[in-house]
């Protein structure tokens, strides 16, 4: 993967955050050099997505696009608009998450979010365009969850797998250029299509506050692909999802907005590891004197808001912490792993320890003396695909959040266990082993007495 040959230069007097920036310092020569090898470490590990895939995966949202302008119109002619008003009435599909970050890699899921205009409800998306999307041939494993927190389709395109959102704008036609950024756009709007809108919202902001785009990507595959290898990526289980990772390291490349790939790694870890939680990590300043009335994260008014531990804000209107589900056990494990990584980067520019290190899948076995075994089991492949796999549920901050039934119980066990006097920590294994059934392990440390 080429890094980016001229990048724009920012001086001391931008100010891309709620802060000025540390440093303004350009790119070393070893900077790059180390950008470069880290570059080759992501690729050992598979992280990018091959040219095929990203063919693939252009050609299906394209066919997909295709099919919701027509399901539109169709629509819009049976309830009662003219050919001409019909064919001007637009309707498109928009990616949110990874991939509109351009951080997903092979095999991941696209998240899509059909916006509609007002003649158009809910109703009809979750009927008619689920039907046609069954005698679509490409389509194979749909399910649609009407009743969720946040109202999704699943289904698998042309071997791809898909998340189809829903929004109805509060307007006769959809324009092409459709800013979703546009607070107004939120207008009129019930708080389901108020949740769906906010993927797309919050992907578009973190996108807009960054200062290199290329810099940010490959620093993030670099952390998330870390996150997982440490096993503390998990929203559901109380650790971090992929939004969250991707805000702090938007706000590293705030900090450091000159800086290639390898310094903001190496940034990432130093800031983290000495953050004063729970200070909230904010991208830009909250939002405020707006007439929507919406639920936003303020401690200020909402006294549970208080309570939060490691407060990160997403940056488009209503803000909402995304990371509400971090619990006191699984706070101090990110600390040690940010401690951690701060110390490997330091050896890593010393010319002591390469990015292997940095990335060398954790023992979870070794850790500890004791240990708690959760089965899980489900009477056919439905029900369990219902509760594991679809469950969409209204965890995370009131924004889109998906998890299974399971893992937000288990996350709830945790907090259970935090309360016994002779626990210290409750860590929680992000992997599953045997599908069915669902097997998770827990360690207990105890306190000796």
């Amino acid at each position: 993967m080429a890094l980016p040959s001229s990048v724009p230069e920012l001086t001391g007097g931008q100010v891309l955050g709620v802060t000025s920036a540390i440093s303004y310092a350009l790119p070393k020569p070893e900077d790059k050099k180390l950008t470069h090898e880290l570059t080759q470490c992501l690729e050992k590990h598979d992280v990018f997505d091959s040219d095929s895939g990203l063919q693939q995966r252009l050609l299906v949202l394209g066919k997909l696009n295709e099919l919701v302008k027509r399901w539109i119109y169709d629509i819009s002619i049976v309830k009662g608009k003219s050919e001409a008003e019909a064919k001007v009435t637009g309707g498109k599909i928009c990616t949110f998450g990874s991939y509109r970050l351009g951080v997903h890699g092979k095999g991941a899921d696209i998240d899509t979010l059909v916006i509609a205009p007002r003649h158009i409800d809910r109703s009809d998306f979750f009927h008619s365009m689920k039907e046609r999307l069954e005698d679509c041939k490409e389509v194979k494993h749909l399910r649609a969850i009407e009743d969720a927190y946040v109202p999704v389709i699943k289904l698998e395109f042309d071997g791809i797998e898909m998340d189809m959102l829903f929004a109805r704008l509060a307007l006769s036609n959809i324009p092409v250029n459709l800013d979703l950024l546009d607070i107004n756009m939120l207008r009129n709007l019930d708080h389901k299509c108020v949740r769906s809108l906010n993927g797309c919202r919050v992907t578009d902001a973190i996108l807009s506050l960054v200062p290199i785009h290329e810099n940010f990507k490959l620093a993030l595959r670099a952390i998330k692909l870390w996150a997982k290898r440490r096993g503390i990526y998990s929203n559901a289980l109380g650790f971090l999802g992929g939004v969250s990772w991707s805000m702090l390291v938007a706000r590293t490349c705030q900090l450091y907005p000159n800086a290639v790939a390898a310094v903001i790694v190496q940034k990432f870890f130093f800031v983290f590891s000495t953050w004063n939680w729970p200070n909230p990590v904010l991208l830009r300043k909250m939002d405020e004197n707006v007439e929507l009335d919406l639920p936003v994260w303020d401690p200020r008014i909402n006294p549970s808001d208080k309570y939060h531990l490691m407060p990160i804000i997403t940056p488009a209107y209503p803000q909402q912490n995304s990371t509400f589900n971090v619990s006191h056990s699984t706070l101090a494990v990110m600390k040690e792993e940010f401690t951690r990584g701060r110390n490997i980067c330091n050896d890593i520019a010393l010319g002591k320890k390469c990015w292997d290190d940095l990335f060398e899948l954790f023992s979870f076995f070794s850790l500890y003396r004791h240990y708690m075994v959760i089965t899980a089991t489900a009477k056919s492949q439905e029900h369990y695909l219902k509760w594991y796999l679809y469950t969409v549920s209204a965890l995370q901050c009131k924004f889109l959040c998906r998890t299974g039934l399971v893992e937000s119980k288990i996350r709830i066990l945790i907090g259970k266990l935090e309360y016994n006097g002779g626990i210290d920590l409750a860590h929680v294994n992000c992997k599953t082993f045997n599908p069915e059934p669902v097997t998770y392990v827990i360690p207990l440390c105890i306190l000796s007495v």
